[in-house]
């Protein structure tokens, strides 16, 4: 039983360490500049972003302003309830707060965060686009980065200032999720 006990503790310590590490986020330096913000995928409620969603595209729309991106590329399918992708949503959201509609690329085939990253990759390459802003909750962005990295994207992370997760009760089930998430990806790939 001494092994189990060892198992036991060497399992929580790890889980522990990891909840931290995704808890901390990775290092931010708020005057970064990339030629492109890579805005992951939320839900859409029909034709509008959720309030997730829209504090993403928000946070995107304040690096292009000032003047930190000059492109956005939103991610993100449309799913069987909804009348626009998650990207067209974002786009019509960005351009009706006065982004240029040539400033912003999209894709709509992701539905997953890992996806979402392989298929802005590709629209990033097509534009000629060599580096990279990731914005998206703070306690995703660990996620994120590190299947950024796998996909040898030259990313850094901008963590929306305004997440809907701020009580420790939001910010828990999320914290678990992608604890959960990040050990997926580390096993199977994706």
């Amino acid at each position: 039983m001494i092994w189990l006990r060892r198992f036991l503790f060497a399992l929580f310590s790890w889980l522990t360490f990891a909840s931290v590490w995704v808890a901390l986020g990775p290092t931010e330096n708020d005057g970064n500049q990339a030629d492109a913000a890579i805005v992951l995928g939320a839900a859409v409620n029909d034709t509008e972003p959720s309030p997730v969603f829209a504090a993403r595209i928000d946070h995107a729309i304040t690096l292009f302003r000032n003047g930190r991106v000059p492109a956005l590329i939103f991610t993100g399918a449309r799913s069987d309830e909804d009348g626009f992708s998650e990207a067209a949503a974002a786009r019509q959201y960005a351009v009706d707060a006065g982004v240029p509609a040539e400033a912003v690329l999209i894709e709509e085939k992701s539905r997953t965060t890992f996806q979402n990253l392989v298929e802005a990759k590709a629209v990033a390459s097509e534009a000629g686009i060599d580096n990279v802003l990731i914005v998206s909750d703070p306690l995703h962005l660990r996620r994120a980065l590190v299947m950024a990295d796998s996909l040898g994207l030259d990313a850094q992370a901008s963590a929306t200032s305004s997440t809907r997760y701020r009580s420790w009760r939001t910010k828990l089930p999320f914290l678990a999720r992608e604890v959960y998430f990040l050990h997926h990806f580390w096993v199977f790939g994706e």
